[in-house]
């Protein structure tokens, strides 16, 4: 069957430059709430930009835009927030990033020497390529003004640190525009081997080594929850692992990184509704959001030593599907009975989970998943969900959360969750009653996790797709994850 192929979006470019271009651009000043810088331009054009920032009651409020043509061309002021918003600088960027876009203008220079910030241009910039990113392949009939032009974007006046600071910011971008494009793509593209295939090349190329496991070897192992999952696809399962030392064997055990990968689930026998069920393209956004990580730490080549491991499979109703009712043997040994087969992603990471216990012997283990609708019932879209059996783990994410801008928010675990999932003819069974539906989901994981490990479990059912456009990012794929991921292993890990 003939596939359309996606093709890869257009990057943006980033440059230094002494001064403004000479060349027809906009400009960029970022300014703190409440903190105006004492200039911005000098002559008409900075008492015009003071009369525009006073007649809009700007105030540098984060994401706020006040434009005016001047005598070389288009000047934006973009609010920044108050000096201690975590991503204001980036909010600024991606507010202008969102008005250039489309507006004609090629080239937008940046100059955020009136912040007293380390790295502030940087992070302008940052925000500005998040929000621009966009995934335009398939749209073949866009008028001309419908088109991307912004191009290229120049930091001006810049420290030299801020220079050098920049390759960071920079492969961080690249990492979310992967995962975003890996949760956009449709499904009759990344399936299981599209996904492998679309994440090889730019790892590679980095250094990342890549396996694979298909169908046979996993049987071979006895991956009978993952398997099962995958038995109503025509689509055959893969697990992915990806590898960056960057600690040239220094560090013997690595961290582990477990992303749940279903390209699309329909619930399988047990089939989810009509309505919004082209949403669930995006049911592995955990999967996309460990590879983004991976392409951030060894694009910077971060000094650490990481196992990302994604399983990916395709959940159908098809004459060779699950049932409700099944019993399936783990790689463990522990056996499920499968009430529901839309309760899949939690039979793919258990499998996956073991495998990289044995395999690797990581002391910590952090695990991404589209998990669970109870999470956005609890959680709504504003934060993940995580849960730990390490409080100190628990705080490391936590604080990685917060400084990165993909948020989480703890929930607990506990004996008496754990026995709502014990079944009567199995070791268990996949799902609770419908009350805390995410909190049984985690007990599930839990009990494949070997004594002695730090785990984490990242429910992050909300966060990988918006329904609204915001600073940062269009409605679509956010790349939830890619941020925190990289900056969780940079405080922690990073030797």
């Amino acid at each position: 069957m003939r596939q359309f192929r996606g093709r890869a979006a257009i990057p943006i470019t980033v440059t230094f430059a002494a001064a403004r271009p000479d060349e027809p651009h906009a400009l960029l000043i970022p300014a703190r709430k409440g903190s105006l810088p004492d200039e911005y331009l000098g002559g008409d054009d900075e008492a015009a930009l003071r009369r525009a920032a006073s007649g809009s009651r700007f105030e540098g409020e984060s994401g706020a835009i006040v434009e005016l043509f001047g005598e070389k061309g288009r000047i934006m002021l973009a609010g920044a927030g108050a000096a201690d918003a975590d991503q204001g600088l980036e909010k600024a960027g991606g507010a202008a990033a969102a008005k250039l876009l489309k507006s004609g203008e090629e080239l937008l220079a940046i100059d955020a020497s009136g912040i007293d910030a380390p790295e502030a241009g940087p992070r302008v910039a940052f925000g500005a390529l998040q929000r621009a990113w966009m995934h335009e392949v398939y749209r073949t009939t866009l008028k001309p003004k419908q088109k991307t032009s912004l191009k290229r974007i120049v930091i001006v006046n810049a420290s030299s640190e801020d220079q050098a600071a920049w390759p960071r910011y920079e492969h961080l971008a690249a990492g979310i525009a992967l995962a975003r494009e890996l949760v956009t793509e449709p499904p009759n593209v990344i399936h299981p081997i599209g996904f492998v295939e679309r994440v090889r090349g730019p790892l590679e190329k980095l250094g990342v080594s890549i396996e694979t496991l298909d169908g046979p070897a996993m049987l071979e192992l006895g991956m009978g929850a993952l398997m099962g999952v995958a038995q109503g696809s025509i689509n055959d399962p893969r697990l992915l692992v990806m590898r960056w030392d960057g600690t040239r064997g220094k560090a013997t055990k690595p961290l582990a990184l477990v992303g749940k990968g279903v390209t699309f689930d329909t619930g399988g026998i047990s089939i989810k509704p009509a309505a919004g069920m082209e949403d669930m393209k995006f049911d592995m956004g955990g999967a996309a959001a460990i590879a983004g990580a991976f392409r951030a730490l060894a694009g910077r080549k971060a000094k650490c030593h990481v196992v990302g491991v994604c399983g990916l499979v395709e959940n159908m109703p098809s004459a060779t599907a699950q049932r409700p009712s099944d019993v399936v043997t783990t790689m463990s040994g522990k056996t499920v009975e499968v009430i529901n087969t839309d309760a899949e992603g939690r039979l793919v990471l258990c499998d996956a989970l073991t495998w990289v216990q044995e395999k690797h012997g990581p002391e910590t283990i952090v695990d991404l998943a589209t998990l669970t609708g109870a999470m956005i019932i609890s959680l709504g879209y504003e934060h993940g969900g995580i849960f730990a059996n390490d409080d100190a783990l628990a705080d490391q994410l936590l604080a990685a959360g917060k400084a990165s801008g993909d948020p989480l928010w703890r929930q607990p675990l506990g004996e008496a969750y754990d026995k709502l999932i014990d079944s009567p003819i199995a070791d268990m069974k996949n799902i609770g009653p419908r009350e805390a539906g995410s909190i049984t989901a985690a007990q599930f994981l839990k009990r494949f996790i070997d004594d002695g490990v730090k785990w984490a479990h990242l429910d992050i059912a909300g966060m990988v797709w918006a329904k609204t456009a915001t600073s940062l990012w269009d409605k679509g794929a956010t790349g939830y994850g890619v941020r925190l991921l990289e900056r969780f292993v940079r405080d922690n890990f990073d030797g």
